[in-house]
Protein backbone atom coordinates (compact mmCIF):
# COMPACT_ATOMS: atom_id res chain seq x y z
CA UNK A 1 0.00 0.00 0.00
CA UNK A 2 1.68 3.14 -1.29
CA UNK A 3 0.31 6.35 0.67
CA UNK A 4 1.26 10.21 1.14
CA UNK A 5 2.67 10.67 3.93
CA UNK A 6 2.14 13.24 6.77
CA UNK A 7 5.67 15.44 5.64
CA UNK A 8 3.76 15.75 2.03
CA UNK A 9 0.73 17.83 4.00
CA UNK A 10 3.65 20.03 5.82
CA UNK A 11 3.58 22.11 2.47
CA UNK A 12 1.55 24.96 1.64
CA UNK A 13 -1.99 24.26 0.36
CA UNK A 14 -1.46 26.40 -3.12
CA UNK A 15 1.25 23.49 -3.40
CA UNK A 16 -0.67 20.36 -1.95
CA UNK A 17 -3.80 21.13 -3.70
CA UNK A 18 -2.50 20.67 -7.10
CA UNK A 19 -0.63 17.66 -6.06
CA UNK A 20 -3.79 15.81 -4.75
CA UNK A 21 -5.73 15.82 -8.27
CA UNK A 22 -5.59 12.41 -9.84
CA UNK A 23 -4.72 10.79 -6.20
CA UNK A 24 -6.79 7.93 -4.77
CA UNK A 25 -9.08 8.47 -1.82
CA UNK A 26 -9.48 5.06 -0.29
CA UNK A 27 -11.62 4.79 2.83
CA UNK A 28 -11.48 0.76 4.59
CA UNK A 29 -15.13 0.21 5.88
CA UNK A 30 -16.05 -1.81 9.34
CA UNK A 31 -16.02 -5.24 7.99
CA UNK A 32 -12.70 -4.20 6.04
CA UNK A 33 -13.76 -3.36 2.58
CA UNK A 34 -12.08 -0.79 0.50
CA UNK A 35 -13.52 1.46 -1.01
CA UNK A 36 -11.84 4.57 -3.79
CA UNK A 37 -12.10 7.02 -5.76
CA UNK A 38 -9.81 9.22 -7.51
CA UNK A 39 -9.58 13.19 -6.79
CA UNK A 40 -11.03 15.15 -9.64
CA UNK A 41 -11.09 18.64 -7.75
CA UNK A 42 -9.77 19.93 -4.74
CA UNK A 43 -9.98 24.06 -3.68
CA UNK A 44 -7.52 25.89 -1.22
CA UNK A 45 -8.38 27.76 2.04
CA UNK A 46 -5.32 29.84 3.56
CA UNK A 47 -4.84 31.87 6.41
CA UNK A 48 -6.78 33.84 8.40
CA UNK A 49 -6.80 36.91 5.46
CA UNK A 50 -8.46 34.58 3.30
CA UNK A 51 -12.00 35.72 4.58
CA UNK A 52 -13.34 31.78 2.89
CA UNK A 53 -11.35 30.35 5.37
CA UNK A 54 -12.77 28.92 8.48
CA UNK A 55 -9.84 30.40 10.48
CA UNK A 56 -10.56 33.73 9.40
CA UNK A 57 -12.07 35.30 12.37
CA UNK A 58 -9.30 33.57 14.39
CA UNK A 59 -9.00 30.85 16.37
CA UNK A 60 -11.81 28.53 17.66
CA UNK A 61 -12.95 25.33 19.03
CA UNK A 62 -14.15 24.72 15.63
CA UNK A 63 -11.06 26.20 14.11
CA UNK A 64 -8.32 24.48 16.38
CA UNK A 65 -7.25 21.38 14.01
CA UNK A 66 -6.48 24.29 10.80
CA UNK A 67 -3.51 25.58 13.41
CA UNK A 68 -1.99 22.33 13.79
CA UNK A 69 0.95 21.39 11.48
CA UNK A 70 -0.57 19.26 7.87
CA UNK A 71 -0.59 16.09 7.64
CA UNK A 72 -4.43 15.71 10.12
CA UNK A 73 -8.27 15.57 8.47
CA UNK A 74 -10.33 18.51 9.32
CA UNK A 75 -13.94 16.64 8.38
CA UNK A 76 -17.19 18.90 9.59
CA UNK A 77 -20.72 18.60 8.71
CA UNK A 78 -22.24 21.34 6.43
CA UNK A 79 -25.78 22.35 6.30
CA UNK A 80 -26.46 19.80 8.92
CA UNK A 81 -25.97 17.08 6.30
CA UNK A 82 -23.34 16.63 4.38
CA UNK A 83 -19.56 15.66 5.78
CA UNK A 84 -16.88 17.99 3.57
CA UNK A 85 -13.42 16.23 3.90
CA UNK A 86 -10.46 18.73 3.91
CA UNK A 87 -6.56 17.69 4.88
CA UNK A 88 -4.78 20.48 7.10
CA UNK A 89 -1.71 21.87 5.43
CA UNK A 90 1.64 23.48 5.90
CA UNK A 91 3.28 24.62 9.23
CA UNK A 92 1.54 24.67 12.73
CA UNK A 93 0.28 27.84 13.64
CA UNK A 94 -0.87 28.39 10.02
CA UNK A 95 -3.84 28.00 9.48
CA UNK A 96 -4.86 26.46 5.95
CA UNK A 97 -5.96 23.43 4.54
CA UNK A 98 -7.67 21.41 0.84
CA UNK A 99 -10.67 20.73 1.40
CA UNK A 100 -11.64 17.50 -1.59
CA UNK A 101 -14.39 19.12 -3.49
CA UNK A 102 -15.04 16.06 -6.10
CA UNK A 103 -14.05 13.08 -7.18
CA UNK A 104 -14.42 10.53 -10.50
CA UNK A 105 -18.11 9.38 -9.64
CA UNK A 106 -18.65 11.32 -7.10
CA UNK A 107 -19.59 15.32 -8.08
CA UNK A 108 -19.58 16.52 -4.71
CA UNK A 109 -17.44 17.21 -1.58
CA UNK A 110 -20.90 15.75 0.23
CA UNK A 111 -21.33 12.89 -2.54
CA UNK A 112 -17.48 11.56 -2.06
CA UNK A 113 -17.90 11.47 1.83
CA UNK A 114 -21.49 10.01 1.19
CA UNK A 115 -19.83 6.91 -1.35
CA UNK A 116 -17.16 6.78 1.22
CA UNK A 117 -18.50 6.60 4.01
CA UNK A 118 -16.38 9.09 5.05
CA UNK A 119 -17.82 11.06 8.80
CA UNK A 120 -16.64 13.50 11.69
CA UNK A 121 -15.37 10.32 13.30
CA UNK A 122 -12.16 10.74 11.55
CA UNK A 123 -12.07 14.40 12.11
CA UNK A 124 -8.50 15.09 13.11
CA UNK A 125 -6.92 11.68 12.60
CA UNK A 126 -3.20 11.79 10.97
CA UNK A 127 -3.79 11.69 7.20
CA UNK A 128 -0.24 9.57 7.00
CA UNK A 129 -1.52 6.83 9.46
CA UNK A 130 -5.03 6.54 9.63
CA UNK A 131 -5.72 2.96 8.69
CA UNK A 132 -9.80 3.90 7.57
CA UNK A 133 -8.85 6.90 5.10
CA UNK A 134 -5.97 7.11 3.36
CA UNK A 135 -4.85 9.15 -0.03
CA UNK A 136 -2.54 7.33 -2.55
CA UNK A 137 -0.28 9.30 -4.73
CA UNK A 138 -1.99 9.80 -8.78
CA UNK A 139 -0.21 7.38 -10.85
CA UNK A 140 0.70 10.69 -13.09
CA UNK A 141 -0.09 14.01 -12.47
CA UNK A 142 -3.01 14.99 -14.58
CA UNK A 143 -3.86 17.94 -16.67
CA UNK A 144 -5.21 20.71 -14.53
CA UNK A 145 -7.15 23.82 -14.47
CA UNK A 146 -7.32 26.63 -12.22
CA UNK A 147 -10.89 28.24 -11.69
CA UNK A 148 -12.06 30.31 -8.91
CA UNK A 149 -13.45 28.55 -5.86
CA UNK A 150 -17.48 28.21 -5.59
CA UNK A 151 -19.48 28.40 -2.73
CA UNK A 152 -18.13 31.04 -0.79
CA UNK A 153 -20.58 34.12 -1.53
CA UNK A 154 -19.80 35.46 1.88
CA UNK A 155 -16.01 36.14 0.98
CA UNK A 156 -14.53 39.51 0.03
CA UNK A 157 -14.60 39.87 -3.88
CA UNK A 158 -11.09 39.58 -3.95
CA UNK A 159 -11.03 36.03 -2.53
CA UNK A 160 -13.78 34.89 -4.30
CA UNK A 161 -11.62 35.63 -7.26
CA UNK A 162 -8.74 34.08 -6.65
CA UNK A 163 -7.77 30.51 -8.92
CA UNK A 164 -7.34 28.80 -5.55
CA UNK A 165 -9.76 25.79 -6.95
CA UNK A 166 -8.00 23.09 -9.03
CA UNK A 167 -9.95 20.70 -11.72
CA UNK A 168 -8.57 17.41 -13.72
CA UNK A 169 -8.93 17.74 -16.95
Amino acid sequence: MNRLDTEFFRRDALEVAPALVGARLVSVTAEGEERSLVISETEVYRGEEDSACHAHRGRTKRTELLYHAGGVYYIYLCYGMHWLLNVVTGPEGFPQGVLIRACEGAEGPGKLTKALGITGGLNGADAGACPLLRIEPAAEPPKLRRLERVGIGYASDEDRARLWRFVKG
